[in-house]
């Protein structure tokens, strides 16, 4: 962790009002003028830090910016997703820079945030609308012991964290839309795109791909998506600071990614199936030039969705665009 990490940690978790240089010092092992310099740093990038000569050093109020540092200082130390955080002010796509990464070795856990993207992804080929500063636009790197045919575990599993943070965060009820969507009042705020790579018997990475509309508004949203999509802001009629509930859902997500080291894959689906809108719904589903037609029943072991058909048949689909038709 990086010492304006340490520092931005202390400030927060300080159980008086306020620290002082000498306890910053001591913990740091570096020198107070040292602690001033970088507390005179986080105040050029918006931080406000009140220092006073008798009690210290108090945290007052802090930009909504994704800050690295501030990030890091959120997030558990021993946390796996999130050991590695880095933001770009603009990139053309988070997934595509984490996937570089993991081709250079960089193990699993980084992430990475845009605070806008040039060519943002969403499933099947669609752009994904990133104004700058407006939301969460972030990519995880996974090297999970799975074979290949089970990495819908891991999307599954990211939608039940990202749920549950929306829902501890901003006191929203979001519902799980199969494969990758989260809807807070029927509307589209999140969404997840996984990219794998993969040999014919096990994985060797997967970059999961998340986005969440936190503070747009009607006007930061395309005409053809204002019907269908919304944000925290719009949901809720306040703003959110993101860095915090960027904090929240990576504790989630590592705390699900740790449930499917532990094969307690079952959990996590029980968890999703409650709060899933297309289970026992008449459904069709689009899978390339394919549709099918049925009603949505239940996950199998590996993330699949179960369909029974038209016909009566139980069918395995691993991915598609789905319509809900009752």
């Amino acid at each position: 962790m990086t010492i304006d990490a340490h520092i931005l940690r202390a400030l927060r978790a300080a159980d008086a009002p306020a620290v002082s240089g000498a306890e910053l010092s001591r913990q740091l092992g570096i020198s107070r003028a040292a602690i001033w310099a970088r507390i005179e740093e986080l105040r050029s990038l918006g931080y406000e830090i009140e220092a006073s000569p008798h009690q210290g050093y108090r945290l007052r109020t802090m930009p909504d910016v994704l800050h690295a540092d501030d990030l890091l200082s959120l997030v558990a130390p021993r946390q796996v997703v999130g050991r590695d955080i880095r933001v770009f002010e603009k990139t053309g796509s988070t997934n595509d820079v984490v996937d570089k990464l993991a081709r250079d070795g960089v193990p699993e856990g980084v992430v990475v945030f845009a605070e806008t993207q040039t060519r943002g992804r969403g499933r099947l080929g669609r752009s994904w609308c990133s104004p700058a500063r407006r939301g969460l636009w972030f990519s995880v790197l996974l090297r999970p012991n799975l074979r290949p045919e089970s990495a819908t575990q891991l999307t599954v599993a990211a939608a039940t964290a990202v749920a549950r943070a929306l829902r501890g965060f901003a006191r929203v009820d979001p519902q799980i839309k199969w494969p990758n969507d989260i809807l807070i009042q029927g509307r589209k705020a999140a969404g997840i795109l996984t990219d794998l790579s993969a040999e014919l018997d096990h994985i060797k990475h997967v970059v999961l791909g998340i986005g969440i509309n936190v503070n747009l508004g009607a006007t930061d949203l395309p005409p053809e998506l204002r019907r269908v999509a919304t944000s925290l802001r719009l949901a809720t009629g306040r703003s959110h600071r993101r860095a915090d509930l960027a904090a929240g859902v990576l504790r989630e997500l590592d705390a699900d990614y740790a449930r499917i080291r532990q094969q307690r894959f079952p959990d996590i689906a029980a968890e999703w199936a409650a709060q899933c809108s297309t289970l026992g719904q008449t459904v069709r589903i689009d899978i390339g030039g394919r549709r099918v037609h049925g009603r949505a029943e239940s996950l199998d072991d590996t993330g699949a969705l179960l369909l029974r058909t038209t016909h009566g048949h139980l069918e395995r689909i691993m991915g598609g665009d789905v319509i809900l038709e009752s």
